[in-house]
This record gives structure tokens, sequence and C-alpha cells, in this order.
């Protein structure tokens, strides 16, 4: 994903950072260290030196019991991020090489 085609950013990667209260039943992904993983995705993206991507912080993206997750558009794949390695994946294969990481993805609904 080296080109803009005419867009400002080719990608956005949206990574949950909703914090719920202890002891909620659905949890949230911060609670899940998502805000550390959006953290070093940030990070690992500019020292990948990956142009024409953004990496955002989301609210609440509603999938709190697959967390925590991310959602990468325009195409709308989700991912579930639990490790530095699991992120470094997505930013390799995805977004770099154009691929996807299967056993990451999300279902659909």
């Amino acid at each position: 994903m080296d080109e803009k085609d005419g867009q400002f950013y080719a990608a956005h990667l949206f990574v949950c950072c909703n914090r719920r209260a202890d002891g909620h039943p659905r949890g949230s992904c911060a609670a899940s260290g998502s805000e550390a993983l959006r953290d070093y995705m940030k990070t690992r993206a500019k020292a990948m030196g990956l142009k024409w991507v953004r990496v955002n912080i989301a609210g609440c993206l509603d999938r709190c019991e697959l967390g925590p997750c991310m959602v990468i558009y325009p195409e709308g794949v989700w991912y579930k991020i639990e490790t530095e390695a699991d992120v470094d994946r997505v930013l390799e294969t995805h977004i770099r090489d154009g691929g996807r990481v299967a056993e990451l993805m999300l279902p659909a609904s």
C-alpha cells in the first residue's frame, strides 16, 4: 500500500480503545491492552516507513467480546490483536504486502 490513489491516506487503522467499568459483562478492549497496542502500532508503522497510513484511536467498535480489535478502512477488514507480534503481522502482511492475516481476522458478523 504505497500509493494514495488520490486520497490523503490509503488506509485508516482504527484500534478500539474503549474502556468500560471493571467487571462489565462485555469487557472492553482498553482493559485488554488495546491502548498500548495502538501506541505500538503507531510507532511501528512510522518505523517501517508506511506512508499514507493513519493509525487512529476508536471508541467502541461494538465487538467487545472479541477484542482487543481493530478495523482497517477502506477495505473494512477486522482483526483481533492481542500482542505486538499480532500488530507486526497486520502491518507487514496487510498494510505493507497487501495480503491478509487470516488467523487474526474477525468474522464479518
